[in-house]
């Protein structure tokens, strides 16, 4: 693998992060009056386009697509960005299989900036064209679907495709003989678990409905996370305080929003390294991970903004940026 090959790329992407929002204009966001004050801002820094300008669901699908254009416009190799896009996949697979079980379409439901969107998935889905799907999800589409049909279980549906999403996640981070990309694969399976933990313990699920939902990564040990879930929350702390996601546990003890803030941060930061990268795939994740995290951002803004919450409330939620 030639090293050169990103070179081009990567100078496209340093030209772009200068445009990248900084801590200091997330604050200028947070001290406007309303959401239509937080719209008009963003928009006035060339967010949206002529067709999404006063709507602001409409506005960050755009930055998205926008996103991802620019990735595609670059990169040398897509296949690489597996890992980023199975998560909007197999999202598209849950919505098919429920449209399809329930026979209500909603277009709304699904993700169209992906490598199968919506109404084609739905079509794969009804026509029971199974092996149209790539590598093992063929088979997750089969057991969900059977599953949702003999049982109407809503939430087993989606446990079969979530944990499915998370291997395919970590096999496509070892596949892309990336070690960056391998790493994120594995922070983004870990943290998945790690929640799952969390929520298995605050609604009291057993061991089996835990393993079950997760999915294997290098980064933790299920059956630690699982035994330290039946015990508690303090339990998941201490195990997290003994693993690389030790600050984890701080933010844990404090609040679930602080926790996922930290999640998302320790991302960031983990990728903030990749700057200064000249000649691997790193600074194009970097840039896509920080412009999600933008419009996470925003997104949160808006709607602190449009409930009526107050800036310490929003600030406490939101995310570091990478500049």
């Amino acid at each position: 693998m030639s090293n050169t090959k990103y070179t081009y790329a990567v100078a496209r992407i340093r030209a772009l992060e200068v445009s990248l929002f900084s801590d200091a204009f997330i604050e200028q966001l947070l001290a406007c009056k309303s959401a239509e004050q937080v719209l008009q801002s963003v928009v006035e820094k060339g967010w949206g386009d002529m067709d999404t300008e006063h709507d602001a669901e409409a506005v960050l699908k755009r930055e998205e697509e926008k996103a991802w254009a620019v990735i595609r416009d670059v990169a040398p190799d897509m296949s690489v960005f597996d890992v980023l896009s199975y998560p909007k996949l197999y999202h598209n697979l849950k919505a098919a299989v429920k449209e399809v079980c329930t026979g209500v379409k909603n277009p709304a439901m699904f993700y169209d900036d992906c490598p199968i969107p919506g109404e084609e998935m739905y079509q794969i889905i009804e026509s029971r064209e199974f092996s149209r799907l790539p590598g093992n999800m063929s088979r997750t589409a089969q057991e969900a679907l059977d599953t949702l049909l003999h049982t109407g279980d809503g939430q087993l549906c989606d446990i079969i495709v979530d944990r499915a999403a998370l291997e395919a996640i970590e096999e496509a981070g070892k596949k892309s003989g990336e070690p960056i990309m391998e790493n994120y694969a594995d922070t983004t399976v870990a943290i998945a678990d790690i929640k799952i933990a969390v929520r298995s313990q605050k609604t009291g699920k057993s061991a089996e409905f835990m393993r079950s939902a997760m999915a294997e990564c290098d980064s933790l040990s299920l059956d630690q996370l699982i035994r330290a879930a039946l015990s508690g929350a303090e339990e998941i702390a201490q195990y997290l305080e003994g693993t690389s996601y030790a600050g984890g546990a701080d933010a844990l003890r404090e609040s679930p929003s602080a926790f996922e803030r930290w999640c998302d941060n320790r991302m960031i930061e983990t990728l903030k390294s990749q700057k200064y990268e000249t000649f691997s795939v790193g600074p194009l994740l970097g840039y896509l991970i920080a412009r999600e995290n933008e419009i996470k951002t925003v997104r949160i803004i808006l709607t602190g903004k449009q409930n009526g919450f107050t800036d310490d409330a929003i600030r406490e939620r939101i995310r570091e940026m990478y500049v």
